[in-house]
Parts: C-alpha cells; sequence; structure tokens
C-alpha cells in the first residue's frame, strides 16, 4: 500500500528521499552531523540526511544537499531499489520545496549547492521539466549562485536537457551499465543508443557554449563543469577489463569529466536475476584507480587492462599500477636522476606529486634513497623499481615473491 504524499512532513519527505539518493555514486556521504537547537528535529539537521562531497569547476572540495525529487517511477530496472515494482516508501517534493531545503541547508552554512536525481514520474518529460523548474526557482526567483549537479534523463526532450544546463553547473546521464546486453537484460526500459546520443547532444552544446563564451563576453554559461556518468558494478558478469573499456570509449566519445563506478549493492525483494551478494568494495576502490592511471599517468586502457587477472577483473591484492608493473618488469628499474616524468610516473608508490618533487630537486642535487624517501610517502613500494646514486635492486625486482611482499596486509585492505 503507497502512502500518501499529503500526509508526509517535509522532513519526512527528506529522510526518504535523501536515503534513496545515496545509491548515486557521483558524491561521496560526508558523515556529516549536525544538530540545531532544537536537539536535530528541525530542517537545518543533517544527521542521517544527504549530505556528500563533490569538485567545484575550480577544484575546490564543496558539500552538497544530495536528493531525489521523486523515488517513484514507471521504470522497472532491477537494480534499482525505487523500480515501479519495489516495495519501498515512496514521496515525492514540488520543485518550490526543493528550493527552500536547499536555501534553509545554505543559510545554516551546510551546503554550496545541490545534487538532484530523480524517480521518472508521469514522463520522462513531466520528470525533467520538474528538475529544470527546481533549478529556475533557485537561479531565478533567489539569485542562488552555488554549485547545481543536475541528473539528467536521456528518454526526454533535448530541449529540457537544454534548459538544465543554463542553470546547472553540471548535468550527468547514467549509463548504468557497462555492456549492451547487461542493460537490456537488467534495464529494459532503458536503450543504450538514446543514452549515448543524449550525452552527445550535451557535449556539442558544451563545445559550443565555450566558443560563444570566447567571442562573446556575456554569452551564457552552458554546463561549466562539464557532463559525467555513472557504471554500475557487479550487478552483470562485465569484467574489469569490459568495464576499463568503456569507460575510455566514454571518455573519448563524448569528452566527460568523470566516469563513477558504483558497486552493486543488493536491495529487498531483489529480482531473481540479480547477484545474491555485492561485489567487494575492493573491485570499486581498483576500478577508481585505474580510472586516475588513465587520466592522469599516460596509461591507455590497453595497458590498464593488461594488469587484469585470467578472469579479466584486477587483483584486489594490490593496485592496478604495481600489477602493471610486475606483469612488466622488463620496463624496470627506472633511474629517478635520469628518466623522463612519464617512465617516472609508472613506477609503483611514486604519485604525481612526488614525481613533481623529483624532477625539480634533481635539477639542484644527484638524488641519493634517502632524498627519495623524503619525497614520497611509500619508499618500501618504489625500491624495487628505482634506481638512484646510492641505490640499486640488484635481483629485488625478479624475485618471484615480490607481489607477496609488496601487497599490503589485510587488515590495511580494509581501511580502504
Amino acid at each position: 500500500m503507497v502512502q500518501k504524499i499529503t500526509t508526509q512532513t517535509l522532513r519526512q519527505k527528506l529522510e526518504i528521499l535523501a536515503d534513496a539518493a545515496k545509491y548515486d555514486a557521483s558524491c561521496a556521504s560526508s558523515g556529516t552531523v549536525k544538530k540545531n537547537s532544537l536537539g536535530g528535529k528541525g530542517i537545518g539537521s543533517t544527521e542521517g540526511m544527504g549530505i556528500c562531497h563533490a569538485y567545484a569547476p575550480d577544484g575546490r572540495c564543496i558539500s552538497l544537499l544530495k536528493i531525489l525529487l521523486t523515488n517513484h517511477c514507471i521504470f522497472d530496472c532491477h537494480y534499482c531499489i525505487n523500480r515501479k515494482s519495489s516495495n519501498v516508501r515512496r514521496a515525492r517534493f514540488s520543485p518550490q520545496e526543493v528550493a527552500e531545503l536547499t536555501l534553509n541547508f545554505y543559510r545554516r552554512n551546510y551546503i554550496e549547492g545541490l545534487f538532484l536525481s530523480s524517480g521518472i514520474i508521469k514522463s520522462s518529460n513531466h520528470t525533467m521539466e520538474q528538475l529544470v523548474e527546481c533549478a529556475r526557482i533557485l537561479r531565478e526567483e533567489h539569485d542562488f549562485r552555488g554549485y547545481i549537479h543536475l541528473k539528467t534523463i536521456p528518454e526526454a526532450d533535448p530541449e529540457l536537457i537544454h534548459q538544465a544546463g543554463f542553470h546547472a553547473d553540471r548535468v550527468s546521464i547514467n549509463v548504468e551499465l557497462p555492456t549492451t546486453s547487461g542493460l537490456i537484460r537488467l534495464a529494459p526500459d532503458k536503450d543504450e543508443r538514446q543514452i549515448e546520443g543524449a550525452m552527445g547532444k550535451t557535449k556539442a552544446r558544451i563545445i559550443q557554449a565555450q566558443d560563444e563564451r570566447k567571442r562573446f563576453r556575456h554569452a551564457p554559461r552552458f554546463a561549466p563543469a562539464g557532463q559525467s556518468t555513472q557504471m554500475i558494478v557487479g550487478a552483470d558478469n562485465a569484467s574489469d577489463a569490459d568495464i576499463v573499456g568503456k569507460a575510455s570509449s566514454l571518455y573519448n566519445a563524448f569528452g566527460l569529466r568523470r566516469v563513477y563506478y558504483s558497486a552493486f549493492s543488493p536491495i529487498p525483494d531483489a529480482s531473481a536475476v540479480l547477484p545474491l551478494k555485492r561485489p567487494p568494495l575492493m573491485r570499486e576502490h581498483r576500478l577508481y584507480q585505474s580510472d586516475w592511471l588513465m587520466r592522469f599517468y599516460g596509461y591507455a586502457p590497453r595497458e590498464v587492462q593488461q594488469a587484469t587477472e585470467k578472469d579479466g577483473n584486477l587483483p584486489l591484492d594490490i593496485d592496478p599500477k604495481l600489477a602493471w608493473a610486475l606483469k612488466f618488469r622488463e620496463q624496470f628499474p627506472v633511474d629517478v636522476n635520469r628518466a623522463s616524468k612519464e617512465q617516472l610516473l609508472r613506477v609503483p608508490g611514486l604519485g604525481t606529486t612526488a614525481v613533481a618533487r623529483i624532477v625539480k630537486a634533481r635539477r639542484h642535487r644527484t638524488l641519493r634513497l634517502d632524498d627519495v624517501a623524503k619525497l614520497t610517502q611509500s619508499i618500501a613500494k618504489v625500491r624495487p623499481f628505482m634506481v638512484a646514486l646510492d641505490w640499486r635492486p640488484t635481483m629485488l625486482t625478479d624475485r618471484a615473491d615480490l607481489r607477496a611482499l609488496l601487497a599490503p596486509k589485510q587488515e590495511q585492505l580494509e581501511l580502504f
């Protein structure tokens, strides 16, 4: 029996729709606990509500109110807790209520913006109109200049998605699953060509707006923080190699700012076609690491895929950068005093900051092992793969048990 929305208070709606939004991986919960003078019962309290962290176009980490407009949905995607056949409490905000909540949280300095998604109610166009109206009220009626991220609906009229881009800093469309077969089997109401078609139009409009801004100083901005997407990991039989390949194609085709990965989480009254348990959270973490290798370390998708095991999945006990180095030991050791920046970025244990420090420091002196240790936090991982003035890893790189020596302890794995 569906609970009547008219009987729900604004706080009750917030509890339902903030909790329903937690499955979207585009933001991570901050775990914030703040209470007002009424013991946490007012609208301003963030305890149990959807406060998440995101990054603004200028790189600042900001807090956002993360909610759904509604968790009613006419679609029946097997993996989604808000699907039409799911037995969950339902709620729905009006656009005015979303604006009121956002402003109340903002005035209390709990958030700097809004992350708004939604189930599909009545139709895709109707839902998209409501999402756009939320942003319009904030921007035009309240002159709100905080960050807004809108999840858009690929089935909606392109003009509605176009309008969303003028009000939002970032827009996103979820591809949901990494393979066509998985999407057909688990999300029969969704169409891959329609999703990618909407992403392509958004990319074109972003590029057009950027060009107009160069020529006309007061041209309107369109999604200045770009667009992103999300893939669910472990709901189908797609391997990490499949997911890496899909992510790479999305980055190349649509100029995405981010691809987010969300480990499948079992839901109440789950469909029989779904896995009985969730994949290891470490798998999600390894995919994010592989994503960074492609975006910031110069690895080609094929190279990341080479780091996978026989089943096509990345190893869970070591990170993908170390896995690649162990498979291609002939590339090492690297001389920290002579190697190029690109070669140094391949050394396990050296991040972009450490490499920048090494390149800067070696201009003034020849580096020893102790010098490198001062410039990185994980010299134990670095040593087998580097040469310094007083260090050469004789026989160490070729050791058969090197993986076991460098793999973190089990209790450390659980922290990540």
